[in-house]
């Protein structure tokens, strides 16, 4: 829920094994687009995507172009990630896995902390729900001989510029602020790169997860005064329009949905 945001043209590698394919889809909701990525160590033939993006043909032929595809990876459901999947698998013949077994073709749904080995590279599955219930993110561990540094792919539970939503009822604050701190945890010893899902890469998993934190207190604060002002039986609605006042209309029904799940947070249903 912020304006579009400036980061690595279409194409960029990001790190030693990752590359940036962003989509043409901008929006209130997408930033500059969704962030695909191309996964491959150095030298290896075959290589990752992760979230292929929506369906849209160029996007795609740009992503099986940098293949043989070994696997296609999902950080979760939400269309703008999803919905070119199907195309793209056909396309490429690779297998797709995600925690959903829903959107998974041909493979096995992921689970906690499995390591993927692929594309010369080991992948570790941590699974973050709270943005949605099905979200996940991708490790990619240090390797001093392939030049790596850390990096973590978020998908939709870390952006590269302001704050995600919670999609309720799908979503969920509770466990969304345990997967901050478990990823927090992750990044506690050394900085570790952030590729998102939308908007640019950010250098410090720990420092973001402490913004978020902290964003998400002040956020919780700010509904626990609009209950205090407007009764604790407020609609979701008065309380949108008191506590994110100013949000322009286009994301409305995303601050509706993270008040709804705050105010079930808060009230001990969620």
């Amino acid at each position: 829920m912020d304006e579009t945001s400036s980061g690595p043209s279409v194409g960029e590698p990001v790190s030693a094994v990752a590359t940036l394919v962003r989509a043409p889809n901008p929006g209130p909701m997408t930033l500059d687009g969704t962030n695909s990525f191309v996964l491959r160590a150095p030298g290896a033939a075959g290589c990752v995507v992760v979230d292929p993006g929506p369906d849209d043909a160029g996007h795609l032929a740009r992503l099986a172009a940098d293949g043989p595809v070994e696997l296609v990876l999902v950080t979760h459901h939400h269309a703008d990630h999803t919905e070119g999947v199907a195309r793209f698998a056909a396309m490429t013949d690779a297998p797709v896995r995600a925690i959903d077994r829903r959107l998974c073709l041909g493979a096995p749904p992921l689970s906690d902390r499995e390591r993927i080995k692929v594309a010369g590279l080991e992948i570790e599955v941590v699974a973050t729900p709270g943005h949605t219930a099905d979200s996940v993110c991708f490790v990619l561990p240090a390797d001093a001989a392939l030049g790596v540094k850390d990096a973590i792919l978020t998908g939709d539970t870390i952006l590269g510029r302001g704050t995600t939503i919670i999609s309720d009822p799908d979503g969920a604050l509770g466990p969304y602020l345990s997967s901050l701190e478990r990823l927090r945890a992750l990044g506690s010893e050394a900085p570790v790169l952030v590729l998102p899902g939308h908007g640019p890469v950010l250098p410090d998993l720990a420092e973001i997860c402490d913004a978020y934190l902290a964003h998400r207190a002040e956020r919780i604060e700010q509904i626990r005064a609009a209950l205090a002002e407007l009764g604790a039986d407020a609609s979701t609605a008065a309380v949108t329009d008191l506590v994110y006042a100013d949000k322009d209309a286009s994301v409305r029904s995303a601050a509706e949905a993270s008040v709804r799940a705050q105010l079930r947070y808060l009230r001990g249903t969620a």
